[in-house]
């Protein structure tokens, strides 16, 4: 495997097609195919599925994280011996709850770093391994405690989050000391969102049997839509306390609530600033 490949297959994978990259590289689209080529000859397997856009196969995959992992290398040599160098790209995956409420200081503390360019994916928390595995990402925060293939992974906290509303769609479905759970229009962040039909199928609601439900794929704009009415949701508790102090939204049921535990993966790789930002992260998740 020789670097030139190895970059070109960074660059088809980044880029999505082969004359994208070829730019990126500065060379020709034709360049870029037989070094692609060469790379499956030495290998016997196929290593880029071509489409719009190019994805790795399984084999692509692995090599696409040897890749960037030697890239970030290349990168902290580079700043190393020259101050002067290009700013070294820091890929990381974070669930949306997460960059709303807790990883703010994160991207304060990031931004005094002198060299660095963060570049976020924004993936919920049960599917951002995905990332990793295609070696899109170096680390990730991820609710899936089982470490892929060549990361390490330590449990750093977990979200609470509780069923609320606005006190007057709650009165609209009273149902004796309750609400009617069945009747109650819920929200839910996107397909993957699986907290709300998990609290309902505590309270004997089937997933095939749900109450209206509404979908905002946005974690300010679902919580801006749960105090707007629109329906009941599971909001962190960090992004909730205030309102449920001022009145403007209301628990559901005191005893109901769902904690996630929080996971960081990261490639087991020698990266000063791998490790910087893993300290970052432990530093400022969510202890309850």
């Amino acid at each position: 495997m020789q670097a030139d490949q190895l970059r070109a297959l960074l660059a088809v994978i980044d880029a999505g097609t082969f004359e994208a990259a070829a730019r990126q590289l500065h060379v020709t689209p034709s360049a870029v195919s037989q070094r692609i080529k060469a790379l499956e000859h030495s290998l016997g397997r196929v290593v880029v599925r071509r489409g719009q856009p190019c994805e790795p196969t399984a084999a692509g995959e692995v090599l696409v994280r040897l890749a960037r992992q030697q890239e970030l290398i290349e990168q902290e040599a580079r700043a190393a011996l020259d101050e002067s160098a290009a700013p070294r790209e820091l890929p990381m995956a974070v669930n949306a709850d997460s960059l709303a409420t807790w990883f703010r200081p994160v991207l304060r503390d990031v931004a005094q770093w002198d060299g660095v360019v963060l570049q976020l994916h924004v993936e919920d928390e049960g599917h951002s391994h995905e990332l990793l595995r295609a070696g899109i990402v170096v680390g990730a925060v991820t609710s899936n405690p089982i470490a892929v293939q060549g990361c390490s992974s330590n449990l750093i906290g977990k979200m609470r989050y509780l069923p609320v509303a606005t006190p007057e769609l709650r009165d609209r479905f009273v149902r004796g000391r309750g609400v009617d759970w069945a009747r109650l229009p819920v929200l839910r962040f996107n397909e993957l969102d699986d907290v709300q039909r998990g609290l309902l199928r505590r309270h004997g609601i089937a997933d095939d049997d749900q109450p209206p439900t509404h979908r905002v794929p946005s974690s300010e704009g679902f919580a801006d839509a749960v105090r707007a009415g629109l329906g009941w949701g599971a909001l962190p508790e960090a992004q909730c306390l205030d309102d449920l102090e001022s009145g403007k939204l209301v628990r559901l049921s005191s005893r109901d609530h769902v904690d996630v535990s929080l996971h960081w993966q990261a490639w087991r790789l020698r990266s000063p600033l791998v490790d910087r930002f893993t300290e970052t992260i432990r530093a400022h998740a969510p202890r309850s």
